[in-house]
């Protein structure tokens, strides 16, 4: 989806395919065929966005194989989707029983971070549309938190300078533009937008910047104007957003409410849970710890690293963050002119939320990714922003 701004540059909206498990070629092509086209059915559009994650496997196919690329371009054509940006966060096994730690691995430090996202740069430039000349690409925040010594540190930001100077030559050699946003997240090395300007600011290349994601924002506590104007004064560019929201819990000492956060611990994704006191941010590796231990504090809110649906907060006594995403995009692009111009809905744990609450089936879940696109739609408007054909 496209929408004008009153600047007169365009901003992209999608929705992130990381959502339909898929780590092939071919079950990326079903991916298109069984969920995206019926979401831009159900909104009634000619043309929706897609954030496409392509696995390790997906992607090396697509590299060796010109026709195969070709083919992936044409499917999209014809099924009314466009691509502006991929999530490079998730290297593979995004849709296994048990995800946790995995997601992040390989980090900066390894070599096949490194040759995998240069693989996807390639690969977008040649996805973009043809009135598009700048793609970006999400990736992890460097790696999690531990063990990331010194020459750890070095060996990641020396990766992105050379990724740097890659994405150079490939804007030389294509016309196309591709960015390449780390991805602030709890328990990682970069956890905050705050964590993410030194190491930025060391790579010092406009190319690489942050793609702020309104769940780890809002999990962390951040203030958005506060993360936002010291990007801005560090003169770190905001590559892309994702659009997502938290689990919020005011009052996490109830019963009733240990009770409700429980029913959202699962086994498949790492929820990091943060609280914030006088003496700063605390948190746990996963919801399961805070809630078998007393290691969080229970006297503030708690905010847990779960992506619930958009347009629909969780009953009481829980809620999510959506404020906090509200709060992000008036400063993105509320403004003269957009400090980004991709935005990415970026709900991947449909099938984790409590059983009551899971699609049953393929039109339920496009019903509610269609759903939350609309309320992203409906904010961008609000904004004064304009829906184009």
């Amino acid at each position: 989806m496209r929408f004008r701004h009153p600047d007169g540059s365009t901003v992209h909206l999608a929705y992130c395919t990381n959502v339909h498990p898929a780590e092939t070629l071919d079950g990326v092509l079903a991916q298109l065929r069984d969920h995206c086209e019926p979401v831009r059915k159900k909104l009634g559009r000619d043309r929706i966005g897609i954030g496409l994650w392509l696995a390790k496997d997906a992607a090396r196919a697509l590299v060796t194989d010109p026709a195969a690329l070709r083919g992936l371009r044409t499917e999209l054509d014809r099924r009314g989707l466009e691509v502006v940006t991929l999530n490079g966060f998730p290297y593979e096994g995004f849709g296994a029983e048990q995800v946790k730690y995995r997601v992040y691995k390989p980090d900066w430090t390894d070599p096949e971070r490194l040759g995998h996202t240069t693989e996807l740069a390639r690969l977008l430039a040649a996805l973009l549309p043809d009135d598009v000349t700048e793609g970006t690409i999400s990736t992890l925040p460097l790696a999690w938190r531990t063990p990331f010594d010194p020459p750890r540190a070095e060996a990641a930001r020396t990766a992105l300078t050379v990724l740097a100077q890659r994405l150079d030559a490939l804007t030389e050699l294509t016309g196309r533009s591709i960015r390449i946003g780390l991805e602030p997240e709890p328990g990682c090395t970069v956890e905050t937008t705050a964590d993410a300007i030194a190491p930025l600011t060391a790579v010092g290349h406009d190319r690489i910047g942050v793609c702020v994601d309104t769940c780890h924002l809002a999990t962390s506590f951040e203030d958005p104007q506060t993360a936002l104007d010291a990007l801005t004064a560090a003169g770190v560019p905001v590559v892309k957003s994702q659009l997502s929201a938290a689990l919020h819990a005011e009052h996490p000492h109830l019963p009733a409410v240990r009770e409700a956060l429980a029913a959202f611990d699962e086994p498949r994704f790492l929820h990091q849970t943060r609280t914030l006191t006088g003496a700063g941010l605390r948190g746990t590796d996963d919801l399961g710890e805070a809630l078998a231990t007393d290691v969080l504090p229970d006297t503030a809110p708690w905010r847990a690293h779960f992506h619930v649906p958009l347009h629909a907060a969780p009953a009481a006594p829980l809620t999510s963050t959506l404020p906090v995403l509200q709060d992000v995009l008036t400063r993105l692009v509320g403004g003269p002119a957009p400090l980004t111009r991709h935005l990415e809905v970026e709900t991947y744990t449909w099938q984790a939320l409590p059983p009551a609450l899971r699609p049953r089936g393929r039109p339920q879940l496009a019903e509610g990714i269609a759903a939350e696109l609309s309320l992203a739609r409906d904010l961008l408007t609000d904004l004064g922003l304009k829906e184009l054909p």
